[in-house]
C-alpha cells in the first residue's frame, strides 16, 4: 500500500504555493511526523510531515515547482522502521536513520536544511558537513549553527603561513525571488503606482519614555514576566491618535472610504524571508504588557517562519521600527489597502533648545506617510504631532487626556 503526500488546504487568499525544500529524498526512511519538505506560499511556509513511518517512495514534484491545494508531490510507503533495506547496496542496508540522514546532509550540503538555517550557515561560509545536528533525525537548527559559532570563537587558531592571497575572481550568482518577496515587490510598486502618497515629519524627545523605564522596568519584568520596551509606547500612542483621527485608521475601497471602529496595527518585521507585517489586533483593549508579549510572540514566529496567515492578515495602520537597524530618518511606504504607516528610528542625542537654553536631549525623527487622497495636510500633522505630545508625556497614555 502507498501512501500519497499531498498540499495542504492553502487559504482562500492564496492561489498557488511553491515546493521550497525537500528534506528527505526517495529511499529515505522517515518517522512518523517527520518533517518531508517545506511548502512556500506568498505568505507563510507550510511544513508538511509524514503522515506514518515509512521510506518516501518518491518525489512527484521537485523544488520550486508551482503546485495547488490537495495536489499530490510525493509518495509514501508505510511499515518500514529503522534498520530496514531501503535500497539496493549494502551501505544503505546497514545504516541507521541517523547516518543515513547525515549522509544526506553531506551529499545535498545545504538543500537539506531550512531556509533559515541556508541563510545562517552561508553568512558564516559554513558547511553543513560542518555542524552537529541534535534536531528530529539529526537535522540542524540554528541552535546548533549558533552553538557552533561559539565553539569556533573560544578555540585558538593555530598560527598559520602568511600565503599571498589570488585576485578576486570576479563572479555573480542568480537565483530565482521567493514567493513572498515577488509579493513585496507587487505590494510596494502597487503602493507607489496607485495612491497619492505624502510624507510629513516631526521628532520628539524621548528623555520622559527613557526615565520612566528606568525607574520601572525592573518591577516590570518581575510582575508581568516581559521587558518593557519602546515599542509598547508606540503602539499605545498610535491607538489613541488612531482613535481621535478616524480618517487615518479608513480605507479606500472604489468610490468608499470604509471607517474602521476597531484598532488592528501591523508591525514591520525583518525575517530571514524577508519582510512581513504581522498584526496585533485589538490593540485598544491591551495594556503595556499585552503589547509587549504579543509583539515579541509575532517576532519570534517570524523569525522561524511559524507565523499564520490569519496573523497577517487585516491590519488598519502600520508602525515600522527602522531604528533598529541605525536608520535616522527615511520616508517609509503605504501598506495597500490602508492608508498610513509611521515609521520610528534611531533614538540620538542633539542639542536642542529648551527654555533659552542648550541642552542635550534623546531625539528621533517621526515620519508619518499616508494617502493623500483621503488625509489631509490637516489630519496627518495633527495626527503626528498628538504621538509626539503622547510620547513626551506618557502618563496622558494612562490618563487619556
Amino acid at each position: 500500500m502507498t501512501i500519497e503526500i499531498l498540499v495542504p488546504d492553502l487559504p482562500e487568499s492564496v492561489a498557488d504555493a511553491t515546493v521550497a525544500t525537500w528534506h528527505k529524498k526517495p529511499g529515505d526512511v522517515v518517522e512518523r511526523d517527520e518533517v518531508l519538505v517545506d511548502i512556500e506560499t506568498d505568505k507563510v511556509v507550510l511544513e508538511v510531515p509524514a503522515p506514518e513511518a515509512g521510506v518516501l517512495e518518491a518525489i512527484i514534484e521537485e523544488e520550486g515547482a508551482t503546485v495547488l491545494s490537495k495536489q499530490l508531490i510525493a509518495k509514501l510507503k508505510p511499515g518500514a522502521v529503522a534498520g530496514e533495506p531501503t535500497t539496493d547496496t549494502t551501505e544503505a542496508t546497514e545504516a541507521s536513520p541517523d547516518k543515513r540522514h547525515k549522509a544526506a546532509l553531506t551529499e545535498e550540503s545545504n538543500d537539506a536544511l531550512s531556509p533559515a538555517v541556508r541563510r545562517l550557515l552561508a553568512e558564516h561560509n559554513l558547511e553543513a558537513s560542518q555542524v552537529k545536528g541534535t534536531g528530529v533525525g539529526g537535522r540542524i537548527t540554528r541552535e546548533d549553527v549558533d552553538a557552533h559559532l561559539a565553539a569556533a570563537k573560544s578555540t585558538p587558531k593555530a598560527e598559520e603561513p602568511v600565503v599571498e592571497a589570488p585576485a578576486a575572481a570576479r563572479s555573480q550568482k542568480r537565483v530565482p525571488m521567493t514567493r513572498l518577496r515577488k509579493t513585496v515587490a507587487n505590494r510596494l510598486l502597487e503602493a507607489k503606482n496607485n495612491t497619492a502618497m505624502l510624507t510629513t515629519f516631526n521628532e520628539v524627545n524621548m528623555k520622559p519614555i527613557m526615565d520612566l523605564r528606568k525607574q520601572y522596568k525592573d518591577q516590570f519584568e518581575e510582575r508581568h514576566g516581559i521587558r518593557l520596551g519602546f515599542m509598547s509606547f508606540y503602539v499605545k500612542a498610535v491607538t489613541e491618535a488612531l482613535k481621535r483621527f478616524p480618517e487615518v485608521n479608513a480605507s479606500i475601497d472604489g468610490d468608499d472610504i470604509v471607517y474602521h471602529n476597531y484598532f488592528d496595527i501591523s508591525m514591520a518585521v525583518s525575517t530571514p524571508r524577508g519582510l512581513v507585517t504581522p498584526v496585533l489586533k485589538d490593540c485598544d483593549t491591551l495594556g503595556f504588557a499585552d503589547v509587549e508579549k504579543g509583539i515579541k510572540e509575532l517576532a519570534i514566529k517570524g523569525r522561524d517562519g511559524k507565523l499564520t496567515v490569519d496573523e497577517l492578515m487585516g491590519g488598519n495602520f502600520t508602525i515600522t521600527n527602522g531604528g533598529v537597524f541605525g536608520s535616522l530618518m527615511s520616508t517609509p511606504i503605504i501598506n495597500p489597502p490602508q492608508s498610513a504607516i509611521l515609521g520610528m528610528h534611531k533614538i540620538q542625542e542633539r542639542p536642542m533648545a529648551v527654555d533659552g537654553k542648550v541642552e542635550i536631549l534623546p531625539m528621533m525623527y517621526l515620519a508619518l506617510s499616508y494617502d493623500h487622497r483621503l488625509i489631509d495636510g490637516r489630519e496627518s500633522v495633527g495626527f503626528l504631532v498628538t504621538i509626539k505630545e503622547l510620547l513626551e508625556d506618557p502618563a496622558r497614555l494612562l490618563l487619556d487626556v
